[in-house]
């Protein structure tokens, strides 16, 4: 398990601790069974970005507390440097780097996706909207039924209600995501 996913568990069952949740309170609340949350919570198994910002809900926390065990601090604007946003490998072929992790009370959350050639897309749901803007590769796209090919330069802005995912088509593919939730 990758150090930087175990200590994301670790907050989360410190933090339910000391909100004096149950685990079978707090997976009542994301939709999960209270096996998978614990399987989450015990770094067993990957924490999808969905249920990282159930949880930060549900404890009444910014996402960034989860992902990086601080608070953001930025009222009026943040500024992140390139290659300097909070990075997170979600799995071996996914990662992700948070560019507003800092900026308080953010309504959107702009992150730059890096994907490695997949056959398959894990499929998640969300709240909110999502956008994808891809920069460099190819990737598909698949939301509810419909799948979609995008190559860089390309974009797509739909419902993440609907269960969707991306893979890489190319060897590797980068994409600007957005997601207001």
């Amino acid at each position: 398990m990758n150090e930087y996913i175990k200590q994301i568990s670790d907050r989360i069952r410190e933090l339910r601790d000391i909100l004096d949740l149950t685990a079978e309170e707090v997976a009542a609340q994301t939709g999960v069974s209270t096996e998978e949350y614990l399987a989450y919570e015990n770094g067993e198994k990957e924490i999808p970005i969905s249920l990282l910002y159930k949880v930060a809900g549900i404890f009444k926390v910014d996402p960034t507390v989860l992902m990086t065990g601080d608070v953001p601090r930025m009222d009026d604007y943040t500024v992140v440097r390139g290659g300097n946003g909070v990075k997170v490998e979600r799995y071996p072929g996914y990662s992700f780097s948070a560019l507003a992790f800092n900026y308080k009370h953010r309504q959107m959350d702009p992150m730059i996706v890096t994907l490695s050639k997949s056959e398959t897309a894990e499929l998640v749901t969300h709240g909110g909207q999502e956008f994808n803007y891809v920069i460099e590769g190819a990737i598909k796209v698949v939301v509810g039924d419909r799948e979609f090919t995008l190559e860089a330069g390309d974009s797509i802005y739909f419902n993440p209600e609907k269960p969707h995912g991306q893979r890489a088509v190319t060897e590797t593919a980068k994409f600007l995501t957005i997601i207001n939730e």
